[in-house]
């Protein structure tokens, strides 16, 4: 392929992902007039429009998506290929960008990370906490974290942590003004703390598992929040009941602060994995990282 096509190709590739000229301009070091000419030279040589371009925002077409979704992965590839050859000297190195949901982000990612970046000095991870199920492969990560039981069947999972258990606890207070629920169903008469999901935009649906029955209960409440640190916060300040892991809440529960109420529906399930593509060429840094991660317990 002449250098041109493929420089061409790669400036058309950032302006459709970022969806911006200035963006992807300043991840190519290129001014915007120059991106702007390149990409414009492309869509000449092929006779057809790959972008369309509007004062406030800029779109692939019909054919510029499909260009995105056949050749954007292959350039990837190569990139993936070209720094696993750099990576390849006396000591590891390189950026490993990976998206985790904030609990596995706390509990798995940083005390591994912790312990392995100090000696390696060359190796930068850059760690993005989303609830949402972020597709790593459109968004250029290099991993992400989900349960096991959410990870993609064509990806490679590694299992980074143990089995999890879910909590519902309350505090003292709260109890003194309220029964205790029996049964996940006599959630909905309590004042529950929810978490908002960034994917569809809607509320965590509490789950529950007993003797083969499984139960989803959509609670209400005074709270809504995103993060798990607010909802400990508000559930320690008496404010109502939250669906939280075990691990987040032993010290909470041993000095009691908390209460745990509906343990026998809150069985184990399969904890965190890493997950990446099964096509990505491995670099030693990303090597090192996934042995750090590994659980083996």
């Amino acid at each position: 392929m002449p250098r041109d096509n493929l420089n061409e190709l790669t400036a058309f590739l950032a302006v459709a992902r970022e969806k911006s000229f200035t963006r992807a301009a300043a991840q190519l070091g290129v001014s915007q007039s120059a991106l702007s000419h390149t990409v414009r030279a492309l869509e000449e040589r092929l006779g057809v429009r790959l972008l369309t371009r509007t004062t406030r925002s800029v779109a692939p077409t019909e054919a510029g998506e499909r260009l995105v979704r056949s050749v954007g992965p292959r350039l990837d590839e190569i990139e993936a290929e070209l720094a696993a050859l750099s990576a390849l000297r006396e000591k590891p190195a390189g950026t490993i960008r990976i998206t985790a949901g904030e609990h596995a982000a706390e509990a798995v990612l940083w005390p591994a990370i912790a312990r392995l970046l100090p000696d390696y000095p060359d190796i930068k991870v850059e760690i993005i906490v989303d609830y949402g199920l972020t597709d790593i492969v459109a968004e250029r990560y290099d991993a992400g974290v989900r349960l096991g039981e959410q990870v993609a069947h064509d990806m490679i999972a590694v299992r980074i942590g143990p089995d999890m258990r879910m909590a519902v606890v309350g505090s003292p207070a709260y109890f003194a003004r309220q029964p205790k629920p029996r049964t996940p169903q006599e959630l909905t008469t309590h004042n529950c703390i929810n978490l908002r999901l960034p994917t569809y935009g809607g509320l965590y649906a509490w789950e529950f598992e007993k003797a083969g029955r499984e139960l989803k209960v959509r609670v209400e409440g005074q709270l809504i929040f995103n993060t798990a640190r607010l909802r400990m916060n508000a559930v320690l300040a008496g404010l109502g009941l939250a669906y939280l892991p075990e691990d987040q809440l032993r010290a909470h529960l041993a000095d009691g602060r908390l209460v745990r109420v509906l343990a026998d529906w809150c069985p184990p399930f399969p904890g965190y994995h890493l997950y990446y593509p099964s096509r990505r060429q491995a670099t030693p840094a990303f090597s090192l990282l996934v042995d750090a991660l590994r659980y083996r317990g």
